[in-house]
């Protein structure tokens, strides 16, 4: 029996859960964006109080490790540390968009399509995507596209695509392919739960000491147009 603690903070939502053999026993999801912050410890002390379990009663910490929000991969990677650091638990991290293929499994999005490509929104018209096949393996590289109207014409030229994720909605108008699908979603700590229970099998384990989020991007600072004084 495995009991795993579930962070996800990679995009505007957050959510933590707890998952026992990879069955989800209690889960908390935020809506609201930029929370991360504020909520995410305390979105881990709700759902080990809901299940009447401390932090020491886990067997790891599971993390969502990227791409995605540069803010909230530190907020949760940070916070996933802090826990193993101080309960001498081991780390895991699974790709931001593998959880949100493994979401479209569980909901039977990808059934019928020859292919799924996650999105994460990345502003403008870009977004950090890759391509998996309907059952969750990896086909090409995970990098960011500026998508254009062309963009995976190859794929969606050989059958129906699900494009799936914050970033799909956006590009919509773009990827008007007829074999093209769209379906708007986030990834979940409850949809980390398989893939987790998966890591901990083969135990890939993470080094907590110096294990850091897969950015993708260097983080750029802006300056505020807006005036100081």
């Amino acid at each position: 029996m495995a009991r795993i603690l579930l962070i996800e903070t990679s995009t505007a939502q957050l959510s933590a859960a707890l998952a026992e053999d990879g069955k989800v026993l209690q889960e908390r999801i935020c809506t609201e964006a930029r929370m991360q912050a504020s909520l995410t410890a305390p979105y881990v002390r709700d759902v080990l109080s809901a299940s009447g379990c401390s932090l020491k009663d886990c067997d790891a910490v599971c993390v969502g490790k990227g791409p995605g929000s540069y803010t909230g991969l530190r907020v949760g990677v940070s916070t996933a540390k802090g826990l193993c650091f101080g309960a001498s638990l081991p780390l895991m991290a699974v790709g931001t968009l593998d959880i949100l293929v493994q979401g479209a499994r569980g909901k039977g999005l990808s059934e019928g399509v020859r292919a799924v490509v996650p999105m994460i929104d990345a502003r403008r018209m870009e977004v950090y995507s890759a391509v998996f096949t309907p059952d969750g393996q990896q086909l090409t590289p995970t990098r960011p596209v500026v998508v254009e109207e062309d963009s995976f014409s190859d794929i969606l030229s050989e059958g129906p695509v699900l494009f799936i994720g914050d970033g799909a909605m956006k590009c919509r108008s773009v990827l008007s392919h007829g074999n093209a699908r769209f379906a708007e979603a986030f990834p979940t700590a409850s949809d980390m739960a398989p893939l987790a229970q998966a890591a901990f099998d083969a135990k890939r384990f993470e080094d907590v000491a110096y294990f850091e989020p897969f950015y993708l991007k260097d983080f750029v600072a802006t300056v505020s147009r807006k005036k100081l004084f």
